[in-house]
Parts: structure tokens; C-alpha cells; sequence
């Protein structure tokens, strides 16, 4: 289209509006995905896609990863800011494979499959999202623990003040 024009005066759609950072690139994840499949020898149509696929598509972006994860021989396992450099490999940051996972299984649904046979929602793809998180986390040296949700205790001078000033639904 040309700048300075009207769509509707030159027969063509107007253009979409512009999508927010997630749906771009949620549209960019899918759309890689897409030629992930298209690639496999032979290829394998979206609607035979299944967890093992995804897996294999995880491990696969692996190779293009920026996260020095160390392995269990390397001197500075377990050290979260060594000193020097080590052969390691680089592998995707797990915390950018769960949020890959997460547009990837909206984008299948918005593409029409089912929440049932969604192939990004399986367990294993969970269980090996754990296993990243657990292994990359021994491996720096940082314990990744889940968050309780306890009550907060209130403070002595907020129980003093607060009994008379609290307003209360009935």
C-alpha cells in the first residue's frame, strides 16, 4: 500500500492495527513452529502434532540459547557468578522456554485446535519445563523454591489503630 493513500479507495483492506509485543510475538512463535513442522522429514501436519514434537522443538532451539548452564563436571557448577570462562554449553533460559510454552499453547487454541488435544498443554511438556527449571537452577547455584502464600501478620500499631477505623461490609 502506498503511503499517503486510502485504503478504501484502492480496493484493498485496510491493514490490521498494530498488535501488542505479546501478540506479535506470539504470531512470531507460532509461525516458527509452523516451519518446525514443515521441516521435519517428512512433514508433519499441525493436526498430527503431539507432545513429543514440541519436546523435540524445545531441545532444537537449545542451539540458539544464551544461557551458560553448566554441567555437573565443570568447576563452577553450582556457582552463580564464576570467574572465569568454561566450555559449558549455552542452552535456552528456562523462564523463556515456560513463556514460549504458555503463547505457544494460546496460539494453538486461537488457531483452532482443542484444549483437549492441545500438544503444548501435555504433561511431559510440564515435566520437562520442570526439569529445565530444577537443572539450570542446581547448576547456578540458585534454588528456585515455590512461594507460599501465607496471611500477613498484622503489625502491633496497625491492630491499635485499625480496629476503630476499619470499615466493615455487612
Amino acid at each position: 500500500m502506498e503511503r499517503g493513500k486510502d485504503p478504501a479507495a484502492s480496493g484493498q483492506p485496510p491493514a490490521s492495527p498494530s498488535l501488542s509485543r505479546y501478540e506479535s510475538q506470539k504470531r512470531r512463535d507460532w509461525n516458527t513452529f509452523g516451519q518446525y513442522l514443515n521441516n521435519q522429514r517428512p512433514p508433519v501436519p499441525l493436526s498430527q502434532c503431539n507432545g513429543t514434537h514440541v519436546l523435540d522443538f524445545l531441545r532444537y532451539l537449545d542451539q540458539f540459547g544464551k544461557t551458560k548452564v553448566h554441567l555437573q563436571g565443570c568447576m563452577f557448577y553450582g556457582q552463580p557468578e564464576p570467574p572465569a570462562p568454561c566450555s559449558c554449553p549455552l542452552r535456552q533460559a528456562w523462564g523463556s522456554l515456560d513463556a514460549l510454552i504458555g503463547r505457544l499453547r494460546a496460539a494453538y487454541e486461537e488457531n483452532g485446535g482443542s484444549p483437549e488435544t492441545n500438544p503444548f498443554a501435555s504433561g511431559a511438556i510440564r515435566v520437562y519445563l520442570r526439569e529445565v527449571k530444577e537443572c539450570q537452577a542446581k547448576a547456578r547455584g540458585i534454588p528456585y523454591k515455590k512461594k507460599k502464600h501465607t496471611p500477613k501478620k498484622p503489625n502491633q500499631d496497625d491492630d491499635q489503630s485499625s480496629s476503630s477505623s476499619m470499615i466493615r461490609f455487612s
